[in-house]
């Protein structure tokens, strides 16, 4: 047998009565550089497997005493990892396919060919490093976004915490109210990596990011046709969600076609792409998130009360920055460790001075914009510490009177933003943590001018 591996470190079994097979066997898997066993019978190989040593086991169907077929269900109640290939004559193939049901995973007739014993092996490998590298993907996902690891001690993120354990195993619509750059998506992340449909996707959609008439493309596909410029299928957010779990993010933004349309998807779980008939059924769990106040949209008659309710099933409220003031230093701390190693900068600490100001300062523009500063705050400073004149916090807000409204901070943070980025809506929504068309949005708000 010629054959190249990665991996040499395979432990192979060979049960079978015959000499000349076990020699034949282990020959063969020891000049390929396996490791190499053999037994005569269900005995002598029951004092050789222990759980994990044997990763192949070849076990003839016909033994003496015990038969092959009690024996495999024997190893499989000492190690139910270990691959099984049953050796059998012509004349038992039944036998052994009846062995395959019982967990075998495949059979070789004798007389053996080496080269299709060969390949057996390699698909066994194979397998098995997927397999391995499934489960520790798996562990890995689990791990990504464990809810201790959203930073956090304040009562009332301790009280996000709960919610989110609460909800998370079952498959109930959840609806995440904050302010823009508190961590919306995060905590969507975290319901659905502690969830059953973990290790399916999430799909997110910036539904604030959406124009009018290309939001139903982008949830529903498309077929090829369907428009100008549809020049092949495309499958949308709500497919691709197929078993796992769609995050609507600002879904108070969507046009009320798209309101429509999500409504029945939310109920009927089917729909069809644009410019198609096919009726497409979809299992997805939802989640939204929004900064608007939903409540006071739909008494203004700008979103359907019945997709309110249906979405706000379950909710959680996500505090701004300026309600949890005992989570800045945390938090600042942790980019600051994280953005010095990403950028191998040796900045280690914030100054009293710097660690004052980001304390007292506002944040309008919530973690989203704390990110954001301290990750400019590391690139300009000189020192091991942080200082004040490192941080781009707008020097008239650093410390923000008690007694100024937060319409009023946050226009006046805006408007300082968008003259420091003269005007350039791009870097401005960058600088702010925001999205363009929510920049938009609070620039015609607070009716503000070049």
């Amino acid at each position: 047998m010629n054959l190249d591996k990665n991996d040499k470190s395979v432990n192979i079994l060979v049960v079978d009565d015959e000499l000349s097979v076990r020699d034949s066997l282990t020959k063969w898997f020891k000049e390929d550089g396996y490791r190499a066993d053999a037994a005569a019978d269900a005995n002598e190989a029951l004092k050789k497997l222990k759980p994990g040593v044997w990763d192949i086991v070849f076990l003839d169907i016909k033994l003496p005493g015990m038969d092959g077929m009690e024996l495999q269900q024997r190893i499989k109640s000492v190690d139910p990892n270990a691959t099984i290939i049953m050796i059998t004559a012509y004349a038992s193939v039944d036998t052994a396919v009846k062995s395959l049901k019982e967990g075998a995973y495949d059979y070789v007739t004798k007389p053996v060919d080496p080269d299709y014993l060969s390949h057996l092996v390699a698909n066994v490998i194979k397998q098995r490093r997927l397999l391995s590298e499934n489960i520790q993907l798996k562990e890995r996902i689990q791990e990504l976004y464990e809810i201790d690891q959203i930073i956090g001690e304040n009562p009332a993120m301790l009280k996000v915490f709960d919610l989110i354990k609460t909800v998370a195993p079952t498959d109930t619509t959840v609806m995440i109210k904050g302010e823009s750059g508190t961590g919306k998506e995060l905590i969507a992340r975290a319901i659905h990596s502690n969830s059953p449909r973990r290790f399916f996707p999430i799909i997110t959609v910036n539904c604030g990011g959406l124009t009018e008439g290309l939001t139903e493309s982008e949830f529903f596909g498309h077929e090829k046709g369907a428009f100008t410029g549809a020049l092949y299928r495309r499958k949308g957010k709500f497919e691709m969600a197929n078993g796992g779990t769609i995050f609507l993010d600002e879904v108070g933004n969507i046009d009320p076609k798209a309101q429509t349309d999500l409504l029945r998807v939310s109920e009927t779980k089917q729909f069809t792409r644009v410019g198609g008939d096919e009726i497409i059924k979809v299992d997805f769990r939802l989640i939204c998130a929004t900064n608007r106040d939903l409540e006071l949209a739909v008494k203004e008659g700008k979103f359907r009360e019945d997709l309110y309710y249906r979405l706000n099933v379950f909710s959680i409220s996500i505090p701004p920055l300026r309600e949890r003031r005992s989570d800045i230093p945390l938090l600042c701390n942790h980019f600051l460790k994280n953005f010095a190693a990403s950028m191998n900068k040796p900045q280690t600490r914030f100054s009293p001075e710097a660690m004052k100001q980001l304390e007292t300062y506002d944040w309008p523009g919530n973690i989203r914009e704390m990110k954001n500063a301290i990750e400019r705050a590391i690139v300009v400073a000189k020192g091991p510490s942080i200082t004040v004149d490192d941080l781009p916090l707008p020097p008239s807000l650093k410390a923000v009177p008690e007694d100024q409204s937060l319409e009023a901070v946050e226009r006046a943070h805006i408007k300082n933003v968008l003259e420091q980025m003269g005007w350039n809506i791009t870097r401005s929504a960058e600088m702010l943590g925001i999205d363009r068309a929510t920049l938009y949005h609070k620039i015609e708000k607070y009716n503000l001018r070049k």
